[in-house]
């Protein structure tokens, strides 16, 4: 009934939205969940003030991507699904299953994540009498987080109750953490020391930390993907769609810069609170009614940020149910209330950005596919179907290089050693000049000549130079979040499996 209910306001699905709603959506998923906890939890652990040089390439990265989805915005009609339609269209039925279950996962773990943010805020609130009864009763640190499963079932009915009404919402969240952001701002300021910056303190971790931290900043720039999940929803998707992602990408690096910047200057990064960051950066200099605004702040934000993941799960799993590719029963939505209980804040986040950057990964392919795939009106002097073979084969030859060539400068180069390094180098150099030739060999294909509303400028570099971003942030990710994603990946084969033999039963 849970899933009835979340997917039954999108069986007839009309033009609301509007370009600012589109961009209020968008913001919010992202800026909630990465302004006050991800930014605290970086720097901390992996980047030191560095953070703020994380979030400028999570953000070059997302750039890349978001013009490559804001062309798919206004060349795939059907865009209830996002990057699952735009494969599904390009690619194929599989992959694009695949892609579809990875977005699932983003949006499972970004509600999740939203959750336990805010019942760690509450906890913070409470001077940690919650964390500790728990802690006390149960005899062990880690313990099942209650406050966030209730949580996730709330946010989940607001949801329910119909798009007009949670866009009202949000737009209402926005604005109250849009002034917090900027009190935040201008009351930092009065409390900041350049000596936190100072003595190598900049980059504790070198660009080994700020890489890895890029790598997990990535997840505090989600937001334009639901955008382009309620394409069918927006009144004009050909010019808010591309206006709204770079409206969203625009206002959230601004946000996460000044923020890292004042947090980092306001507070030694070794200290840094790693639940509730922006708050307890007031408590340390006394501010008391300081901690409290951001509170006030942070109920917002991470509020609207939930709702910005939870916002476009259903139309995902709805555009799957459509096509076939999923069972009328199935049970995925659950996982986000059971790992909200279940899987600590800095797990959740460290889970995020795989899954993210895999489907992001797959739509710059995707572009690339389109616009190289002749048409009626091309002028080529090979058959239409050798074009298309030789684009495609040029396409995915690109992906799985970019791959190989950087598995053998991040595991070769920078961490071998004499001359296994040596021979890495040579290895990787030769890797990089087949990548500079696919890359002629894709030009030299014809382009298609249908002309649309946006387009991604600067074709095939801007969708190459995502794909080899991406696949960088991929490969830093810790061995334990790739175990994860391989096991959430053998899930996905099993389903598949199990459809088809049920099918053919």
């Amino acid at each position: 009934w849970y899933c009835e209910l979340l997917l039954s306001f999108l069986s007839i699905l009309t033009l609301f939205l509007t370009t600012v709603d589109l961009v209020s959506l968008g913001v919010g998923s992202c800026v909630g969940t990465g302004m006050y906890v991800v930014a605290g939890l970086v720097a901390k652990a992996m980047a030191g003030p560095g953070v703020i040089l994380s979030f400028i390439i999570a953000a070059v990265a997302s750039i890349l991507s978001g013009v490559c989805y804001a062309e798919f915005g206004v060349r795939v009609p059907k865009t209830t699904g996002s990057a699952y339609t735009y494969s599904y269209v390009t690619v194929g039925e599989f992959v694009a299953f695949f892609i579809g279950w990875n977005l699932i996962l983003e949006y499972l773990i970004g509600t999740a994540a939203g959750a336990s943010a805010l019942s760690n805020m509450f906890d913070s609130l409470a001077n940690h009498s919650i964390s500790n009864y728990m802690i006390t009763h149960l005899g062990t640190d880690t313990y099942p987080d209650l406050l966030a499963l209730f949580i996730a079932l709330l946010v989940t009915v607001i949801i329910a109750l119909g798009v007009r009404n949670t866009v009202g919402f949000n737009n209402v969240l926005n604005m109250v953490n849009l002034v917090v952001w900027v009190f935040i701002i201008i009351a930092g300021l009065f409390f900041v020391s350049v000596n936190n910056w100072e003595g190598g303190r900049f980059m504790p971790y070198g660009w080994s930390g700020v890489m890895q931290g890029a790598a997990t900043c990535f997840y505090a720039f989600i937001g334009f993907d639901i955008i382009a999940t309620t394409g069918e929803e927006a009144k004009n998707p050909n010019t808010s769609i591309p206006y709204a992602i770079t409206a969203s990408l625009v206002t959230c690096l601004t946000a996460y810069v000044s923020v890292s910047v004042i947090l980092t200057l306001m507070v030694p990064y070794n200290l840094i609170d790693g639940s509730a960051p922006l708050m307890e950066m007031f408590a340390v200099h006394g501010f008391l009614w300081g901690k409290y605004t951001v509170a006030v702040g942070s109920i917002a934000g991470l509020t609207v940020s939930l709702l910005g993941s939870l916002f476009p799960m259903p139309r995902v799993i709805y555009a799957m149910a459509r096509d076939g590719l999923l069972f009328s029963f199935d049970m995925t939505w659950s996982l986000a209330a059971v790992l909200a209980l279940l899987v600590s804040l800095r797990d959740l986040i460290e889970m995020m950005s795989i899954g993210t950057l895999l489907a992001y990964t797959l739509v710059s392919v995707c572009v690339l596919l389109l616009r190289y795939q002749p048409d009626d009106q091309t002028d080529t002097h090979q058959p239409r179907l050798t074009a298309e073979k030789a684009s495609g084969r040029c396409t995915l030859l690109l992906f799985f290089v970019s791959f190989l060539l950087w598995s053998t400068i991040i595991f070769g180069v920078e961490q071998g050693t004499g001359v296994g390094a040596v021979f890495s180098g040579l290895m990787a150099t030769m890797m990089a000049g087949s990548l500079a030739k696919l890359l002629i060999m894709i030009i030299q294909q014809p382009e298609s000549t249908r002309s649309l509303p946006y387009m991604a400028p600067c074709v095939p570099f801007v969708p190459a130079a995502a794909i080899l971003v991406n696949s960088y942030l991929m490969l830093k990710l810790s061995p334990l979040t790739w175990a994860r994603f391989t096991i959430w990946c053998l899930i996905e084969v099993a389903k598949i499996y199990l459809k088809n033999k049920i099918i053919y039963i």
